[in-house]
């Protein structure tokens, strides 16, 4: 009875350790593909870009339905890191043809094309966040964030944990 007792125990610890969600975190991202260089931004690098006031942001999901809210937000806008390295191709008019596939470590994935965030008012509200109500460690679960300010439903494209842009041509 008593090793029945141990070995259900054993199961039961076993499973909830195993059920642990991994640390999702990132300190970094890579932007690759079809780009001249690659290059790989750290946390700090971001830091250092110019930083923006981009206001209260509602995060809705695909329902309409409320999520959370992140109030005084500041961060750089996807756009200026993008800018760092340069899209391999052959002639301008062919920009029309790319687009940016942005990962997160858990999976999950957001596609913005060229055209989107370079010529649209789109590109002028997707940041990566910094900051919250003042403080660096209200976005630190989550970090590195990415937000769209311009979506409707802003939940679809509020991605966590920021690891890789990956530039192709369609």
């Amino acid at each position: 009875m008593a090793q029945r007792f141990f070995i259900l125990l054993f199961f039961f610890s076993a499973k909830i350790l195993f059920c642990q969600s991994s640390n999702k975190i990132s300190d970094h991202f890579t932007i690759s593909g079809l780009v001249d260089n690659t290059i790989t931004l750290t946390y700090e690098d971001i830091a250092k870009e110019k930083v923006s006031e981009m206001g209260n942001l509602t995060i809705i999901n695909h329902l309409g339905e409320y999520k959370k809210e992140y109030k005084n937000l500041k961060g750089v806008l996807l756009t200026d890191l993008l800018n760092k390295t340069k899209i391999s191709v052959s002639s301008p008019k062919l920009l029309s043809e790319y687009y940016f596939v942005i990962k997160a470590t858990d999976g999950y994935t957001v596609v913005y094309s060229w055209n989107e965030l370079y010529n649209t008012e789109v590109g002028n509200g997707v940041y990566i966040v910094l900051e919250a109500d003042g403080k660096e460690d209200l976005v630190a679960p989550e970090k590195i964030l990415m937000v769209s300010l311009k979506d409707f439903k802003t939940g679809r494209r509020h991605l966590k944990w920021l690891k890789t842009i990956e530039v192709r041509r369609a």
